[in-house]
């Protein structure tokens, strides 16, 4: 019985251990930053506030953004998606 439930446990641990890395890239936030002297939106789940201005990959092109002016806003993991995926 002992020798059971020690396996038990080593499983449960090991399902935990491998879990926790998925479960970590499902969750975050999503933005939208917008450029304020064009207009133009860009989505990204990782944004960098450098002296003044804002860095960041857009997911729906691939391209590294750095903008001056932008407005930044959380969206919905749903927005993001539609935006991304067009």
């Amino acid at each position: 019985m002992k020798t059971s439930m020690t396996s038990t446990r080593i499983l449960a641990w090991t399902a935990l251990a491998m879990a926790v890395p998925f479960l970590a890239a499902c969750g975050g936030k999503y933005y939208e930053v917008t450029a304020t002297d064009s207009g133009k939106s860009y989505y990204t789940r990782d944004i960098e506030h450098r002296k003044g201005h804002v860095e960041f990959t857009d997911k729906a092109s691939g391209d590294e953004v750095s903008l001056d002016s932008s407005e930044v806003r959380e969206i919905t993991p749903q927005q993001y998606k539609n935006a991304v995926h067009k």
